[in-house]
């Protein structure tokens, strides 16, 4: 009689006390044990289990409750490996030129191996580059740590918006940008715009150049031409958004939040504002470019914009009469309560 057709009362509960199983197998196990005490049904086990019969009938082969790790995963290893096949010739000149040119890859090194008369394939030489790591036969230069790249500057005050944040009410959050303009061959002007995402209220501004003293100076305009107290400004990783301006913000008590690198979007009101200025006023408006008549002409659209110009973003309200608006629900909230 075979021992694998055999059932064996009881003997998957005390193999759970004294066989350490995985988790699959004793998954398993479950479905056998399931499986026996129903009267052997395999189709109701598979709906039980959600399994497929395939998948049912391939264990069940397998099983024998004699010996449970019969339940276990079977290894996939090749019973015969590929062995290495590269001549002691080829796998040194390898060792030399990685070790040479250790930032080189197979695809470059293969084209010098083929130079010194080896005929062998792009693969071969990359088999042969991870069979000397395997072996610690390879020696890798140690990393001195210097990079290219531009370290990120420690911020002492500005940092990143937390995101429970809360944006509730005009002045909880300013975003703030530069936008380049070149109304003339040569020239380029640096045009500032903060928005109030709540009450998209801007204030605009134009300078020849984009410091960190010029965006303080804006700062100031900012403050001056907002009708509502700012309480956080949130600029990109722009050096003119950096020390002075950085410093000013601390001073006023103003939270400073910066961008993550190449996230434009998360400034998305800004953005957006500045196609408004550059569509309705930079393009439609016949101006000689002179800083000091442009920044005269700028301030003259600021006041249209915040104050005559309806907003979709507002039920077609202007800033000025959304923020007169929330000013009456406010209070009229108090007076409820």
């Amino acid at each position: 009689m075979s021992v694998t057709g055999t059932i064996c009362p009881g003997a998957s509960r005390l193999a759970r006390l004294q066989v350490e199983l995985s988790r699959k197998a004793r998954q398993r196990l479950k479905w056998l044990d399931y499986y026996n005490s129903r009267g052997q049904n395999a189709r109701l086990a598979c709906r039980h289990f959600d399994i497929s019969p395939q998948t049912f009938y391939r264990w069940k082969r397998r099983y024998n409750p004699h010996n449970l790790g019969s339940l276990e995963d079977r290894s996939h290893r090749p019973k015969r490996l590929r062995q290495p096949t590269a001549p002691v010739e080829l796998i040194e000149v390898v060792r030399r030129l990685r070790e040479e040119y250790p930032r080189w890859g197979k695809d470059k090194l293969v084209v010098l191996v083929r130079e010194e008369g080896f005929n062998c394939s792009t693969s071969m030489v990359g088999r042969i580059i991870r069979r000397l790591k395997d072996r610690g036969v390879l020696i890798e230069p140690v990393r001195n740590h210097v990079s290219a790249h531009r370290r990120g500057i420690r911020r002492p005050y500005a940092t990143r918006k937390p995101k429970d944040y809360q944006i509730s009410q005009p002045g909880d959050l300013i975003q703030l940008d530069t936008l380049d303009i070149r109304p003339l061959p040569g020239v380029v002007l640096k045009h500032f715009t903060a928005r109030d995402i709540i009450s998209r209220w801007d204030v605009i501004d134009v300078y020849s150049r984009a410091t960190a003293s010029t965006a303080a100076r804006f700062l100031d305009r900012v403050e001056q031409n907002t009708p509502f107290i700012i309480r956080a400004i949130q600029v990109d990783g722009g050096s003119e958004f950096e020390a002075v301006f950085e410093e000013e913000c601390q001073r006023r008590d103003i939270k400073l939040f910066v961008l993550p690198p190449h996230s434009p979007k998360l400034n998305g009101y800004v953005e957006r504002a500045h196609r408004t200025h550059t569509e309705e006023f930079y393009e439609v408006t016949d101006s000689s470019f002179d800083l000091a008549e442009l920044r005269g002409e700028l301030l003259e659209w600021e006041q249209v914009y915040n104050t005559k110009r309806p907003h979709q973003a507002l039920g077609y309200m202007t800033p000025l009469k959304f923020l007169e608006q929330w000013e009456k629900n406010q209070r009229e909230e108090v007076m409820c309560h």
